[in-house]
């Protein structure tokens, strides 16, 4: 199960470091707004897949809140079939479908779950609904 920070699930980007850090950077920017997952990982967590609406706690490597994003869309397709504007919408910098796929598949490889082109993927789209120092600035993980 994926931690919970007042009562919302954490969305923790990458791994923990230097990967985490800039993924979140680019959500707080706002020039992420999309994170690819496979399905094996939320079968393994025993989560449900996100829904839209639904309200995630953004997190840094030592489970603090750096920010709170809002689901905006999500699919489920196969590695192969992923499209450029949802690579895109990630905002790593990707310059083509074949540079994120790579890029993504070594990724997968290197955390020990290698992806075939028939690997399922949950795609989440995903917009920032607050940020601070610290985290939400309010304190309000509702707003």
């Amino acid at each position: 199960m994926w931690p919970r920070i007042g009562g919302l699930r954490a969305l923790a980007l990458g791994t923990p470091g230097e990967l985490r850090t800039r993924l979140n950077t680019l959500v707080l920017a706002g020039v992420k707004t999309a994170t690819a997952g496979l399905l094996t990982e939320y079968a393994e967590e025993g989560e449900e897949f996100e829904h839209v609406g639904e309200r995630l706690a953004l997190v840094d490597d030592a489970d603090a809140l750096v920010g709170v994003v809002e689901v905006t869309g999500i699919e489920v397709t196969r590695f192969a079939e992923v499209p450029w504007d949802f690579a895109r919408a990630e905002g790593e910098g990707d310059r083509s479908i074949e540079e994120w796929r790579a890029g993504h598949a070594a990724y997968w490889a290197r955390v020990g779950t290698p992806v075939t082109d028939d690997s399922e993927i949950a795609c989440v789209r995903f917009r920032l609904v607050s940020a601070g120092v610290g985290g939400v600035i309010t304190g309000d993980l509702g707003t």
